[in-house]
């Protein structure tokens, strides 16, 4: 099947508990005119970015971040913030998952 192309790829889904990120957060993220598709690509090269979602309304993104500690979560949203394109964000620390698909 991988040979002709019906399976193209394989991934592995650990539990919750196993992961080393301390810190999830998701942020909202409003971009400056034409600047969405340099904006996303940054974002993407971003390794505490785990999803980037477009959508509609208010906010142009929203990511999922996930970092080890306070800190290193901080430096990464000043990273974030100093992305050119990017104009507006709110970011809410996720305290607990009460329903998660992952």
């Amino acid at each position: 099947m991988v040979e002709n192309g019906t399976i193209t790829a394989f991934t592995i889904k650990t539990g919750h508990e196993t992961r080393s990120a301390n810190v999830r957060a998701i942020i909202m993220i409003e971009v400056l005119g034409k600047m969405a598709d340099r904006v996303a690509d940054q974002l993407r090269g971003m390794p505490q970015v785990r999803a980037l979602h477009s959508t509609n309304g208010r906010w142009d993104f929203i990511a999922e971040l996930e970092d080890r500690d306070l800190v290193a979560f901080d430096e990464t949203l000043r990273r974030i913030r100093l992305i050119e394109g990017i104009n507006v964000t709110e970011t809410n620390i996720l305290l607990r998952s009460r329903k998660s698909s992952f």
